[in-house]
């Protein structure tokens, strides 16, 4: 018995009493024989008309069967998460690698500690604005407005936004809004980048006593 490659196919002549029925590829080619214990995950029954992804087997009589069978839907859903899973990890990679870049900047004297603290206090708040607009938008209740949520970023909360986008699962799909996040994130690291140099320094040795003082 041998096993060539996979194919996309419709089923049809489905007898879900006895678990069995046929396969026709899209575009034309052998039908096959389609059995419930070949597909692969479990999530539901197959029904007429379901498009299949499968291998197809043949045994020496040349009498053909589809072989690890996945739902179509099921296939593109598994890749979509694969996609978004290795997104988080490379979004999740930078984060940390500037929070621990900051810590590093304190340390060696080049950016007070202030500054990372201010980082996480807008971090927190962003993360408990994402969390509010996602229980309200599950509840029906009134939304917080995307430019609020935006703006928390763009103050220096961009990574308690992330954490929430990936912890919550929320506006993580929403291409535009991801967008526009990605540009908060550049326009707050450039300001950051702008602290280091000497105006920044100078403006922020005479900020912070300002603002501690009240």
């Amino acid at each position: 018995m041998g096993i060539y490659m996979k194919f996309q196919g419709k089923v049809f002549n489905w007898n879900d009493d006895k678990g069995f029925g046929f396969v026709e590829p899209n575009g034309g080619g052998e039908r096959a024989f389609v059995h419930i214990n070949a597909f692969t995950g479990g999530s539901r029954r197959p029904a007429n008309g379901d498009l299949i992804i499968y291998e197809l087997a043949a045994d020496k009589n040349k009498r053909y069967r589809a072989a690890k069978i996945k739902f179509a839907c099921d296939s593109r859903k598994s890749k979509a998460k694969s996609k978004l899973n290795k997104s988080n990890m490379v979004s999740t990679v930078f984060t940390l690698t500037f929070c621990a870049g900051l810590i590093v900047l304190v340390l060696t004297n080049k950016l007070p500690v202030v500054v990372p603290a201010f980082y996480l206090l807008m971090s927190i708040v962003a993360y408990i604005a994402y969390a509010i607009d996602k229980s309200a938008a599950q509840n029906g209740r009134w939304r917080t407005q995307e430019s609020t949520l935006h703006l928390f970023a763009l103050a220096g909360g961009w990574p308690g936004a992330l954490y929430a986008r990936n912890k919550l699962r929320h506006k993580s799909n929403k291409q535009e809004f991801k967008a526009v996040y990605w540009v908060t994130v550049l326009l707050n690291s450039g300001a950051l980048f702008w602290l280091l140099s000497e105006q920044g320094a100078l403006l922020l040795n005479n900020l912070i006593p300002a603002v501690l003082k009240g």
